[in-house]
Order: structure tokens, then sequence, then C-alpha cells
């Protein structure tokens, strides 16, 4: 009898464990097909946060006190500079927060992700602008 009652319970638990699995892995997936489908149709914009980070573009500018950028072109310098004061600020060692010192990393790459396209896109145009110049060097 004894066997059978445990038996019982196993086959029940595994059922129950099994279910919840299979359920979150369903949400798991839906909130992630949601995230891509925000992603695609909103083109990166401000108020959408990114899939790596889940940081909105706002968000970004607000943590390191920036403007955010104009059709993809920021003052990069400006945001370097913000980036190492905060981030020093706030390093472990010296009694800072590690937990802000990872949303300002993230912060910065945020904005690095919204501007590269748009840097890349001019490094392109100037390089067709001044011709194709490869570099040769000569053994001496």
């Amino acid at each position: 009898m004894a066997y059978r009652l445990i038996t019982q319970v196993v086959v029940i638990g595994t059922r129950v464990v099994g279910r919840a699995f299979a359920e979150a892995y369903k949400q798991a997936s839906a909130s992630s097909q949601y995230q891509r489908a925000q992603a695609k149709n909103g083109g990166g914009g401000g108020g959408i946060a990114s899939l790596s980070s889940g940081m909105t573009l706002d968000e970004a500018c607000k943590i390191l006190n920036v403007k955010p950028p104009q059709g993809g072109k920021a003052d990069m310098e400006e945001v370097m500079d913000r980036f190492k004061r905060l981030f020093d600020s706030n390093d472990p060692k010296q009694g800072g927060s590690f937990y802000l010192q990872s949303k300002i990393l993230r912060a910065r790459e945020r904005i690095e992700a919204e501007v590269k396209p748009a840097i890349e896109k001019a490094a392109q145009e100037a390089e067709t602008k001044e011709g194709w110049n490869p570099k040769v060097y000569k053994d001496r």
C-alpha cells in the first residue's frame, strides 16, 4: 500500500511541475516575441527598450544627463565624459554602488547603439565621396 501512495505522489508531483515549466516557457516565449515585434515596428525609437539591455533611449539619456541624439547624431565626447565621471564615482571599491555602475554602463551602451549606425553611414559616405584609396605598404 505504501508503494502505491508514494507512486501516486511522485506522478502527481511530476505533472504539476511539468505543467508549471510548460506555462513558464509559454510566457517567456510570448514576451520575447512581443519585444521583437515592438522593436521591429518601432524602428528603435526613444520609447522602445533595446532587446539586449532593456533600457529605453530616454532612460539612458536621463541617467547620463545628456540630450537625446537628434537624427542619429549625439555629442559622444560629452557622453563619454559623463560616463567616465559617473562610472568612476560609483566604483564599489570607493564605496559606490555596483548596481548604479552597471546602469551607467548600460546607458552608455544604449546611446552608442543608437548612434553607431549613423556614424557608420557617415563614414561610408565620406569614403565614397573621397573614392577608394587603398593603403599599400611596400617592403623595404
